[in-house]
């Protein structure tokens, strides 16, 4: 593969035990990636979550929408068998989709083209029924009103919880003070959110390159104006996001971002 970001410096700000993907695609294309998670997810312990999945089990639920792979990785751990699936199945992006694939061997019955959860809401058939959105404890709760507007039950539980980080790697903070950083991915809202949190005042004039477009308004949001959007909203779609946007030299200098 062409070395397109050979001598570019790239901070990887996702949870550490999904980094490793981004990383390698990263790498081969000679980027050196530099791992600072900004969140760490959890997996709930509660009554709620224990409730709903013996009903999912029960076949109680008429689907199941499953948002992230941990939410799979939850199943998974939680579930005694994919049999234990006794739901359709909607899945939001094509990582999530696989992990439930490579899990049940069976594919979900619903996955939008666009991998957001406004985009499953509108594909989203009308009907009746109870509908199980196993969640982060941090997602907003849109996607649960509009099933809602389409005539389902919809039962929200947090399938996980979301960890901020309370620093960056020291050798992180120190090459962006020094503006040694060309780019900053972020993966979702959350991580943008982590970073700001603990970025501090003032840090070099990195890129920010987003997975998407709630992602991408988060770091609006949080003064990170994104250079470019994946489309797709995948980690491959993220590497070639990097790559265009680090096609062209950069104005460098130190930034106050409060």
């Amino acid at each position: 593969m062409t070395q397109t970001l050979a001598g570019r410096t790239v901070l990887v700000t996702r949870p550490a035990e999904q980094a490793a993907p981004l990383v390698r695609a990263l790498e081969r294309r000679g980027a050196r990636a530099l791992v600072a998670p900004t969140i760490r997810l959890v997996p709930a312990r509660s009554a709620a979550l224990t409730a709903a999945l013996r009903d999912l089990a029960a076949g109680d639920f008429t689907w199941i929408v499953l948002t992230s792979q941990t939410t799979v990785q939850v199943l998974r751990d939680r579930l005694a068998s994919p049999r234990d699936v006794l739901a359709n199945v909607a899945a939001i992006g094509d990582g999530t989709a696989a992990a439930f694939r490579r899990w049940s061997r069976r594919d979900p019955d619903l996955q939008p083209a666009t991998f957001t959860t406004s985009a499953l809401a509108r594909a989203f058939p009308r009907g009746s029924g109870r509908v199980l959105t196993a969640r982060a404890d941090i997602a907003p709760a849109g996607l649960e009103d509009a099933l809602s507007r389409k005539g389902w039950d919809p039962v929200r539980v947090d399938a996980y919880r979301t960890v901020f980080a309370r620093s960056l790697p020291r050798d992180v903070r120190h090459e962006l003070a020094n503006d040694e950083i060309d780019a900053v991915t972020f993966t979702s809202a959350s991580t943008v959110r982590g970073f700001a949190n603990v970025l501090g005042r003032r840090y070099g004039s990195f890129i920010a390159v987003c997975i998407g477009p709630v992602t991408a308004q988060e770091a609006r949001e949080r003064g990170f104006s994104p250079r470019r959007i994946a489309n797709p909203h995948t980690i491959d779609g993220l590497v070639d996001a990097v790559e265009q946007a680090l096609s062209r030299p950069r104005r460098r200098g130190i930034v106050d971002w409060t």
